[in-house]
């Protein structure tokens, strides 16, 4: 059951602003949102529902108010029929959050740059902004977190500027809390890192860490610390849904994989042989299968090889961390922290300052609940 804030809350709602507004993981966070507020589901997943977080005041899931772009522009209703029909959502779910959802959806704005569109990158900042002032203004919410969950760019070239990093400078303009839930770009574009140092928000990312890597992240330490020489390290992975269309493309697919190695990097201390291979599988939707091979050496040369295999459905593994990072970062804009969080590393594959183990990362998470439950 959800743990009750002993500490008063933030005063008023709340805004999550999605980047990516109508696709799975946005629609499986506002859906589960809706149902936990209501309590028809129990908060599996959320890690700031559990007891360590009960005196840091954050925002209520009652209070929080979604809105925000897509490109896409069938019905937050419509996509989460589709997610229960896959067995993504409860088959009841969407009937019951039905007016939950219509509201958000009123709230969504057409994304971009779409094929055709010649206004240049300060036109599409200003307009992204205008969409977002309108939200705070028309909602009343006390503060509002950006947070992109729009489908894997690749990198971009010199001087260009990718869409991630339209929005993420159209939450610094707005003044809101920004959060790269993916491997894009976002606020780690060359041109706005002086303006994401002298906004005096906080933000955080990159890259949500929710299947293979978040068992690497396990993994990888355990060589280390029992001198255990690790060989070679192969994955593939195997999804569909839109992350699977977008990942076809190896600009993209790279972009994906530089977070998956940096946590064996940071662990292991070099990257060890092996590539990871991400196929698109249309017909596994939202569900997606990870194999891991690990090839190393025990004592006296002895080779073993360890094999995992993950399956699991990417949406209900991201939507609760999306909610746990909009929660967290509301209340460390409220208590006025800013710049990086790294204490937040405990969600990101490619995290702002040193990466560690899961063990490691969620002591320092625990040790920002308690410092944000000290600020009053």
């Amino acid at each position: 059951m959800s743990v009750p804030s002993q500490t008063p809350a933030a005063a008023g709602p709340t805004g999550v602003w999605l980047v990516g507004a109508r696709g799975s993981v946005a629609t499986t966070t506002i859906a589960g949102c809706a149902a936990l507020a209501a309590g028809l589901l129990p908060p599996t997943g959320l890690v700031t529902e559990t007891p360590p977080f009960a005196r840091s005041g954050l925002p209520a899931l009652s209070s929080l108010v979604f809105g925000g772009h897509d490109t896409a522009d069938g019905p937050l209703t419509k996509r989460a029929e589709q997610l229960a029909a896959q067995g993504v959502l409860p088959h009841w779910l969407p009937a019951a959050v039905h007016g939950e959802l219509t509201a958000a959806d009123s709230r969504v704005r057409p994304g971009g740059p779409q094929p055709g569109d010649d206004r240049g990158p300060e036109e599409l900042i200003t307009a992204f902004a205008t969409d977002i002032r309108e939200f705070v203004h028309s909602t009343g919410v006390a503060r509002t977190v950006v947070v992109n969950v729009a489908s894997t760019e690749p990198a971009p070239g010199s001087g260009e500027w990718p869409a991630s990093s339209l929005y993420a400078a159209a939450a610094l303009r707005v003044g809101c809390a920004y959060v790269n839930f993916t491997p894009s770009t976002g606020l780690r574009h060359p041109q706005l890192a002086a303006a994401a140092r002298d906004s005096g928000l906080p933000y955080t990312g990159r890259d949500g860490k929710t299947g293979q890597t978040l068992l690497r992240s396990v993994l990888a330490p355990m060589f280390g610390q029992r001198a255990l020489t690790v060989r070679a390290w192969s994955g593939t992975n195997l999804l569909g849904g839109g992350d699977g269309a977008s990942l076809a493309d190896p600009a993209a697919a790279a972009a994906k994989n530089a977070g998956k190695e940096r946590v064996l990097v940071d662990n292991l201390g070099a990257l060890p042989a092996g590539e990871v291979h991400i196929d698109d599988v249309p017909a596994l939707g939202d569900w997606k299968t990870a194999w891991d091979h690990v090839a190393f050496d025990g004592f006296l040369g002895t080779r073993m090889v360890l094999q995992t295999i993950w399956q699991g459905c990417d949406s209900a593994l991201a939507a609760p961390l999306v909610l746990d990072l909009a929660r967290l970062l509301a209340r460390a804009h409220e208590v006025g922290l800013t710049g990086p969080r790294p204490e937040l590393g405990f969600y990101f594959k490619d995290p702002d300052g040193d990466s560690a183990s899961l063990s490691e990362q969620y002591a320092a998470l625990l040790a920002f609940a308690e410092r944000l439950g000290e600020s009053r």
